[in-house]
Parts: structure tokens; C-alpha cells; sequence
């Protein structure tokens, strides 16, 4: 078999940025949460509060390194993988990056030494307010990528160029109005759905850590202060995120109509209204959806407001400019179903924590350690349903991704890159999985050494009284 350049190329890019997605919604949501905690305690003096903002930290750290880590060896696969693409989109990407380093990168790691190393350093104020530039950098450094990203899907505020380099032309797109890229039609929508998936992501990791704890019986009073602010966040984003998708729908209806098709394997406009499909295999050839299980208008309804309005399917859409279908259709809904049962333990969990018999529900809290993976997979394929569903445009309507692969790079080279890219992320996982697992069973060191102290005076306190009745 032949191997091909192009799909070794995507296949690379994809899975080095499955692998580095991984941290980002974990360091964005975690710093948020880590923001309140400390919150909290400045404002109460609870020592738990600070118990938890320091072990937190701990983690986000781990986080953030492996998440930088992991991330470069995107941006050379620009230049190496994708040169063509790089020189279409270089002023448009460099003009974003560069911010990204500039607005983001360097404010939050320049605060980050603050935040790890700072605890007994610096003031509490002032190490609050390193906790808040580091999760607003997080915060920033999603804004520009998510730019980045955006203008690929829904380009705005460029021109084209034609170039001749040693006499061969190339077209690239040059920013004519900075802001129009900044706020092209998918940005907003796209940015909140990421941050909105950051902030489940984080509340779902403190639940599980905290739900870990409580099975063990450890820190029982920080587990259950901290599993209540994690309930809160994945609540609050489990809730807006399902507002935010509904909008980001209408949008891809507007702006990319045929990837809103294959995600309902939507095959023919008709002049009814469109049904939702809940479950089914889509099939090109016969431009149906087999074994499908659908809600006769709804699609129209969420996506118009009118049940009998046509939504536009595939056949408005050239067969070659179809998205993957099965790829596309299965990522998006298997990303629906893992929010159902993100949302089902968030009810569950607000229900039991109401009652006030949560943290005595074994079986619930298993579920809760457990929970921490839909959110996770979540996110993964939410991005994959996104460029998937694009293709084939790597710019949607200006290049095409079999035009954007490197034209000098074979693809013994490309599969060689991947085996090695491979194993060193496998290294990369297996350090992090480690590090994150012994910094978990190890636990909030300052709380244990705070109980013993207060058990020693304790026992300090009661051989003395002791002793007082026995001289009686």
C-alpha cells in the first residue's frame, strides 16, 4: 500500500493536538476555581480555602508545563507539514500568535513563579492577585487561539494576495481590517463553547479528587468544601453550555450549512421542516440514515424557531465539498451524549447535595471519581465534530486541505515523525499520569500536617489533665 503524504500529515496534526487538548481546559478551569478558592479564603479566613487554593496549584502546575510542552511541536508542523497553508495564513496566524505570546503566554507564565513558589513569599493579597493574572493569561491564550482557529472556519477581514517566489506564484490572505478577524462571525460563539467546556472540565476534576478523598476518608471537611465548589462550577457550565451549542448551531447553519448537515446527516432540503436525529448511521450512497431514530421538525425548530421551515442539507452542496460523514455525524453526537451524562451526575449531585446525604452515597461518589472522563472526551470530540466537519477546506471556501500539505515532504518522512512523536508523548503521558497520580494520593500535605499538629496538642492537653486528677 501506498502511503500517502497528506492523510500521514492530518492524521500527525491530529493526534498531536487530541494529546496537547488534554490541558488547556484543565488549566483554564482550574484557574478559575483556584481564583475563588483563594477568594474565599482571603475573604472568610478559612484555612481549608487555603488548603485547597495551594494544593490546586499543584496541580494546575503540572498542567500547564506538560500542556506547554506538548503544544510546540504544533507550531512546527506549520512550517514542516503544512508550508503551503503556512503561506496562505501567515500574516493572519502570526498577527494572532504573536498576540497570544504577548497578551497571554507571558502573563501567565511570568505570574506563575508567583503563584507556585509565592505562598510564603509574598503577601496574601498579592498572591491572590498572581492567581488572577495566571487565569486570566489561561483565559487570553484561549482568545487568540480561538481567533486563530475561528478564521479558518468563517474567514473575515483579509484580501488575497498573488506573490511569485523564483518565478511561481502563491496566493496568500493579508488582514485588511485587524478587528474583522479578531471578531469574525464564528469567534464569540466558538470562544464561549471552549471556556464554557473549560469551566466543566474543572469543576469535574476537583469532584473527582474530592469524591477519591471521601471514599478514603481523607481531609473528609476540605473534600467537602471542595466538591461543592467543583458541583458549582460543572452546574453553572454543564447549564450555559447546552445556551452556548444551541447558538453555535444557528451559526454553523449560517455560515457552514453543510456541517451542520452531516452532523444530523441531513441529506435533502425539502419544503418541510427538518428532523433531528438522535441516533443513526449515516450513508452517502443512499443519502439516508440508517437505523435512524429522529424528531420529526425539531431541527428546524431549534435552528429557525419554526417547525416547518426548511433547514439546507448535503444535496444544496457539491458531493465533492462534503464533510466525512460518519467521522462528522458520530463525533458530534457522541459529544451530546456524553453532556447528557455529564448532566445527569450534575442533577444527581445537586439533588443528593440538597438533601444533605451526598457525601454518604458510596455508589454516587464512585460516579462521581468516574465522571471526571465525560467532560474529558467531551471536549476531545467537540474540536473533532469542529475540523472534521470542515473539511475538506482547511480555510473554509479559500484553500482546500490537498492544496495546503507540504509539497517537499515525503511521507516515509511524515510516518517516521509520527513514531517518533509518538513514543515521546507516550513517555509524556506516562510522566504526567504518574506525577498526577502520586501528587492526588499524597494529598494536601499542609491540611495533614496541620491535623497532626492540632492531635499532638490535643494529646498534650489531655496527659496533663490526666495528671491534674490524679494529684487530686
Amino acid at each position: 500500500m501506498e502511503l500517502d503524504a497528506l492523510f500521514l500529515s492530518r492524521l500527525q496534526f491530529a493526534l498531536t493536538v487530541m494529546f496537547h487538548y488534554l490541558f488547556p481546559p484543565i488549566t483554564i478551569g482550574l484557574g478559575m476555581i483556584m481564583v475563588v478558592m483563594e477568594g474565599l479564603y482571603l475573604r472568610t479566613g478559612d484555612r481549608h480555602y487555603e488548603t485547597m487554593a495551594r494544593f490546586w496549584t499543584k496541580i494546575f502546575a503540572l498542567n500547564f508545563a506538560i500542556g506547554v510542552a506538548s503544544g510546540i511541536v504544533m507550531e512546527f508542523q506549520f512550517g514542516t507539514n503544512w508550508a503551503t497553508y503556512s503561506r496562505f495564513v501567515g500574516d493572519v496566524f502570526g498577527s494572532a500568535l504573536a498576540a497570544e505570546g504577548i497578551f497571554a503566554f507571558f502573563l501567565e507564565s511570568g505570574f506563575l513563579a508567583v503563584l507556585v513558589f509565592g505562598w510564603d513569599r509574598v503577601s496574601p493579597r498579592m498572591h491572590f492577585f498572581s492567581t488572577v493574572m495566571v487565569s486570566l493569561g489561561s483565559i487570553f491564550s484561549a482568545i487568540w487561539i480561538v481567533v486563530a482557529n475561528s478564521w479558518q472556519q468563517t474567514p473575515a477581514g483579509h484580501h488575497l494576495v498573488t506573490q511569485y517566489v523564483g518565478g511561481e506564484a502563491f496566493v496568500r490572505a493579508e488582514i485588511v481590517d485587524f478587528w474583522a478577524v479578531v471578531f469574525n462571525p464564528s469567534t464569540v460563539h466558538r470562544l464561549t463553547h471552549t471556556l464554557l467546556g473549560a469551566v466543566m472540565m474543572g469543576g469535574f476534576l476537583v469532584m473527582s479528587v474530592s469524591a477519591y478523598y471521601l471514599l478514603k476518608r481523607r481531609y473528609d471537611d476540605f473534600a467537602r468544601k471542595s466538591f461543592t465548589i467543583g458541583l458549582a462550577f460543572a452546574a453553572v457550565g454543564t447549564a450555559a453550555i447546552l445556551v452556548s451549542g444551541h447558538f453555535q448551531a444557528q451559526n454553523v447553519a449560517v455560515t457552514q450549512p453543510p456541517k451542520l448537515a452531516a452532523f444530523e446527516g441531513h441529506f435533502e432540503t425539502g419544503d418541510g421542516g427538518a428532523a433531528l436525529q438522535l441516533f443513526g448511521w449515516p450513508d452517502a450512497e443512499s443519502r439516508r440514515v440508517r437505523y435512524g431514530v429522529a424528531v420529526p421538525g425539531l431541527l428546524s425548530w431549534l435552528v429557525h424557531g419554526d417547525r416547518n421551515k426548511p433547514v439546507q442539507g448535503l444535496d444544496q452542496t457539491p458531493r465533492e465539498d462534503w464533510p466525512p460523514l460518519v467521522l462528522t455525524f458520530w463525533s458530534y453526537h457522541l459529544m451530546l451524549y456524553m453532556w447528557g451524562v455529564c448532566a445527569v451526575l450534575v442533577v444527581l449531585g445537586l439533588y443528593l447535595r440538597w438533601r444533605g446525604t451526598l457525601f454518604e452515597r458510596r455508589s454516587v461518589l464512585w460516579a462521581f471519581v468516574l465522571g471526571v472522563a465525560p467532560p474529558v472526551i467531551a471536549n476531545q470530540l467537540g474540536w473533532v465534530a469542529a475540523e472534521v466537519g470542515r473539511q475538506p477546506w482547511i480555510v473554509w471556501g479559500l484553500l482546500r486541505t490537498r492544496d495546503a500539505v507540504s509539497k517537499s515532504v515525503k511521507a516515509e518522512e511524515v510516518l517516521a515523525s509520527i513514531v517518533m512523536f509518538g513514543v515521546i508523548y507516550l513517555l509524556l503521558a506516562i510522566v504526567w499520569l504518574y506525577i498526577l497520580d502520586s501528587k492526588i494520593r499524597q494529598g494536601p500535605t499542609e491540611l495533614e500536617s496541620a491535623e497532626a499538629r492540632g492531635s499532638g496538642l490535643t494529646a498534650v492537653a489531655a496527659a496533663l489533665g490526666g495528671r491534674k486528677k490524679r494529684g487530686r
